[in-house]
């Protein structure tokens, strides 16, 4: 089975210096590339003078993670793409839980391991944590994360269990799987794409899943810090796109007309946190849905749609009203 761990990389070359180094001494037998996205720093210089043995693959403009990745993976020859975020630090054996999985679990297409966070090495981070879910409105979560409720481990998810998606920050995918669904959506450019795309796995018959026996560390934030307007709008939006795509008509329009009101209340939220620019951001992010609307809804014709798709109502309802905040007490198996 043969592995290529894929880093993209834009502007990111203090990040590839503090964390290639773990990537590097512990990604035995695996092909090491990085995806560089137009940097304009030292990154690709730094990378042929410090690190021959690295592949580089260089895209011709920024296209953001999606487009960013769908044009670096066209060069690279695998049977198991990694796609890993430039500020993780990864551990001893990290691969070889994953590469069983991918041997031993039926169907599966897709793993993510446990994400761990660099700053507070024995808490989950909010990235992917130890796997993400949707409820029915379609608002994501994780095991071990939701919304700004972090959950310290201490081996309660060190298991193999399917979940719904696997994080962007360090994501396994089949490469036939990834190239069969015509990899990202590059209309997303950044955030939730990964969301997507195991959604569309899913409706073609795939299976995701987690396996705790792996874990990173992963920093966050190195992007775009979830205090980030531009965040917020691609956060909102790309939801918005996710739901009518892949959801059967009857259920996608009214799910789009309930959380359209329930992101109008949140941008009423912002206003009263003084936050104008996030309020603003969701408006953006709503002009931007009602003008992209139909060419994401001419996307979801394409697709099977499965039924089951989220193991909750509605997290916001739990969280918020009836303040559960770990993700055993929300799903009791």
């Amino acid at each position: 089975m043969k592995v290529a761990v894929v880093i993209l990389n834009w502007n990111g070359e203090a990040l590839l210096k503090r964390f290639l180094p773990s990537v590097m001494e512990h990604s035995e037998g695996a092909d090491i590339y990085v995806v560089d996205n137009a940097s304009t720093d030292g990154s690709v210089p730094f990378l042929e003078a410090n690190y021959p043995s690295i592949g580089i693959v260089r895209n011709t403009y920024n296209g953001g993670f999606a487009k960013g990745y769908n044009d670096g993976l066209r060069n690279i020859e695998a049977d198991i793409f990694c796609l890993l975020n430039s500020d993780v630090e990864v551990t001893p054996n990290w691969l070889g839980p994953i590469k069983e999985g991918f041997e031993t679990i039926p169907g599966v297409s897709i793993i993510q391991p446990k994400i761990l966070d660099l700053k507070q090495r024995d808490h989950f981070e909010y990235a992917g944590a130890a796997g993400g879910f949707l409820d029915a409105l379609g608002y994501p979560f994780c095991r071990g994360r939701i919304f700004q409720s972090i959950e310290k481990d201490h081996g309660q998810y060190d298991d193999v269990r399917q979940i719904f998606w696997a994080t962007g920050a360090c994501m396994f995918i089949k490469s036939e799987t990834f190239r069969s669904l015509g990899g990202f959506d590059e209309d997303y450019f950044a955030h939730q794409e990964e969301i997507d795309l195991c959604w569309r796995a899913q409706n073609a018959g795939h299976k995701v899943y987690y396996v705790g026996q792996s874990h990173i560390y992963h920093l966050g934030g190195s992007t775009l810090s979830n205090m980030n307007p531009k965040k917020t709008f691609l956060n909102f939006r790309n939801s918005l796109y996710s739901i009518t795509k892949n959801l059967p008509r009857k259920k996608a329009l009214p799910i789009v007309f309930l959380r359209l009101i329930l992101d109008g209340i949140a941008a009423a939220r912002f206003v009263f946190q003084l936050k104008i620019n996030h309020c603003l951001a969701i408006l953006h992010a709503h002009i931007s849905f009602y003008g992209n609307f139909r060419k994401m809804y001419r996307k979801r014709e394409k697709a099977n749609f499965i039924l089951k798709y989220h193991i909750v109502t509605s997290i916001v309802w739990s969280y918020f009203v009836h303040q559960v905040k770990n993700f055993n007490i929300l799903v009791k198996d």
